[in-house]
This record gives C-alpha cells, sequence and structure tokens, in this order.
C-alpha cells in the first residue's frame, strides 16, 4: 500500500494558514495512507495537552519530535529515515519546502520514490538572499516537484532553481471548505453579540503583525467615518502588533469605532467572518520584499461567506480577487486607498451583494479543496 510521510513544522494546533492548508490538505488523503511527522507546538503543560488532544482527533498517525522547531540536521533526517521505513512510505510531502527540503536527499536513498515539496511566501524571500538561494536551488535539484501558490512565489522561486527544476514547479494552493465558510455561517449572532447589529461592518481576520495590515485600516477609519458615521472596523485574530494597534486606534481618534475580538477558536471563525459587510485586508511587503503575502487564504475564505474583499497588493495577494468581481487590489499601505474602496462598498448593498455572489461562485469553481486534493494526490 503506497503510503505519504508528511514532514512539517505547519501543524494545528499551532495556528496559521499553512498550518490549515497542510491539515486540511491531510484529512483528504487516505488516512491509512498517511504519516505526519511534526514539531512540537509549544513547551510546558497547555500546550502538550493540547497538542496531545489534537493528535488523538486526527484520523491518522502523527509523530511528535521533542523539538519545537524542525530543522534538517542529522538527528531529525535520521528520525524521518525510521519514519519512511517503518511505516513502509514511499512518498514525502515537505509542508514547506525551506529549510526541511534538504533531507530529500536521504530520504531517496532510504527508499522514497516520489518527494514534493511545497513553497509558501517565505521562499520567495529565500530566493532574494545568496546563501538561502542555494539551499533552494539544493532543495530544487533534490526533489521532484516544487508546489507554488500562485504566480507571484512561482516567478520568484523559479529564478533560483535550475532551469529543470523550475520547469517541474507545479501549483497547488491551498483551498477553502465551502461547506464550513457559507453566507449562512452566523454572522447575525456575532453581530447581536458584539452589538453591532445595525451598523455597517468592516472586518478583518487575520494575524496581528505588521504586514497584515490592521494598522492602514485604523489610519483609514477617518475618511470612511466621515462617509459612513456609523461604520465599525472589527479586527479579528490575535498577535503581537495588538497593544501597537489598540494605541493606534486611541491616537487616531476612532477607538470607539474600533472593535477587538483576540484570538478567536477556528470553529468560530466563519462566523467572524460572516458579522461583516465587508471584508478589508491591506496587506503590504515589508523588509524588503522578505515578509511577504503568499497568495491571503483569507480573501477566498471571505468570498466564500459571500463578501466583497479589499486586499493589498503584496506579493501573491492579488491572486485571490478577481479584481472589478470579487472586490478590490489597493496599494498596501495606504490609508487612502483602502478607504476610497472601502466606503463604496458600505454604500451599495447592490453591489456588495453582486461582488459577493461573485466571489462565492469563483471559490465552488476553482478554490475547493477536493479539487486540490486530488491534485496533491497525483503529485504523490
Amino acid at each position: 500500500m503506497h503510503k505519504t510521510l508528511i514532514v512539517t513544522n505547519d501543524f494545528p494546533p499551532r495556528p496559521g494558514g499553512i498550518q490549515a492548508f497542510l491539515h486540511n490538505m491531510a484529512l483528504r488523503l487516505d488516512p491509512d495512507r498517511v504519516v505526519v511527522y511534526a514539531s512540537t507546538w509549544k513547551r510546558g503543560r497547555e500546550g502538550a495537552d493540547a497538542t496531545a488532544k489534537f493528535d488523538a482527533e486526527q484520523p491518522f498517525e502523527v509523530v511528535r519530535d521533542r523539538t519545537t522547531m524542525l530543522l534538517p540536521t542529522p538527528r531529525v533526517t535520521a528520525r524521518a529515515v525510521e519514519l519512511l521505513r517503518t511505516h513502509g512510505c514511499e512518498s514525502v510531502w515537505f509542508g514547506a519546502a525551506a529549510p526541511l527540503g534538504l533531507m530529500g536527499p536521504a530520504l531517496r536513498r532510504a527508499g522514497a520514490r516520489r518527494l514534493v515539496a511545497t513553497t509558501h511566501g517565505h521562499e520567495a524571500g529565500w530566493a532574494q538572499l545568496p546563501g538561502a538561494r542555494q539551499l533552494l536551488r539544493r532543495i530544487g535539484e533534490g526533489t521532484d516537484t516544487l508546489t507554488y501558490l500562485g504566480e507571484y512565489t512561482r516567478s520568484r522561486i523559479a529564478g533560483a532553481l535550475t532551469p529543470q527544476a523550475a520547469a517541474r514547479m507545479t501549483q497547488l494552493p491551498p483551498g477553502v471548505d465551502e461547506t464550513t465558510f457559507h453566507p449562512g455561517s452566523g454572522g447575525a449572532e456575532v453581530r447581536e453579540r458584539l452589538g453591532l447589529t445595525d451598523r455597517p461592518v468592516v472586518v478583518c481576520v487575520s494575524r496581528l503583525v505588521p504586514r497584515k495590515g490592521q494598522d492602514t485600516l485604523i489610519q483609514a477609519m477617518p475618511a470612511i467615518l466621515a462617509e459612513v458615521p456609523d461604520a465599525v472596523l472589527l479586527i479579528v485574530g490575535g498577535g503581537p502588533y495588538e497593544k501597537e494597534l489598540r494605541r493606534l486606534a486611541r491616537t487616531t481618534g476612532v477607538a470607539g469605532s474600533v472593535r477587538f475580538t483576540g484570538a478567536v477558536p477556528w470553529a468560530e471563525l466563519p462566523a467572524h467572518y460572516g458579522a461583516g459587510d465587508v471584508f478589508a485586508m491591506p496587506c503590504r511587503t515589508r523588509r524588503g520584499g522578505l515578509d511577504v503575502e503568499g497568495l491571503g487564504i483569507v480573501y477566498l475564505e471571505a468570498s466564500a461567506t459571500g463578501l466583497p474583499v479589499v486586499a493589498g497588493d503584496s506579493g501573491g495577494a492579488p491572486d485571490a480577487v478577481l479584481e472589478g468581481e470579487t472586490g478590490w487590489v489597493v496599494r498596501g499601505g495606504s490609508p487612502r486607498d483602502a478607504a476610497e474602496r472601502i466606503v463604496p462598498l458600505l454604500q451599495d448593498p447592490e453591489l456588495r451583494r453582486k461582488m459577493g455572489e461573485r466571489g462565492r461562485e469563483w471559490v465552488e469553481q476553482r478554490w475547493r479543496w477536493d479539487l486540490l486534493a486530488d491534485r496533491l494526490r497525483e503529485l504523490l
């Protein structure tokens, strides 16, 4: 029986988009043919309990390494080889190509017949740095295919590879569970609980870090409120930037029109999308291109929920928007540009409806998990 070893640092209960991508794909493979080798989420009783509970609920075996960050060291490579042989795995999927894909040749020698490594936004950053660029080249040579999210990441990464490895690249973006994210996801209940029932809501669902652009939305609020006085910005998620964002809301004078939910359990995210009238996350590229949006699955989840979206122009984020059909792409970091797109959407229910319906249709046609899992099975 053909089995696959998934080697990854990015796996729940560690939160994040890449983690959700890997987990959703793994769930759609035959559970009897999957073994996951992953790092430990975080040390301490709380992290250990959450990890043990999560692993026990999975239909496939999850093997945790003692470290919180898998690196292609001799010890980790030897453990991966041991798991490959013990479970009779013929294929390996590296959840993030860099740096775990460097283990490819050792796993090939141990009997792996297919090696697939998935790239995200950070590999596009690696491709710009001389030392990391060489490692990425080695990963490309040592695997059968590198997958990419969209044209932005493909073009950046391909430049670091040999022509042969670049020609073997295959698109494999994350998908959306259209049965979980849908217009009837429970948004009305969230609005009522937060006291927002009769207010126009701009919602942003994301980790709170500078690249995502929640600060841009806060700075756009004075212009939005000048046109839509009862509008409110609903910021959903937790992260290291929260304290600074709260301070910015106060100094900008819009604290009364900005709500922070903090971290929200995954099961409640669809309802929080549904609490918005417009989804906005004007992400921007930072650190000279090293901190970049790989795709921006949140835009597609919002589209599946029936919301028009306003996206930033960082990296592959525009790949998740049909410009003028499902939403708009604005210059990341520009409060003025964000406000100019958000205000007309708040003021025009018919435009919101049309864009939301087109977004839902696009997700069903192009971004369903089952379609993308079929592609992964072929690669493996």
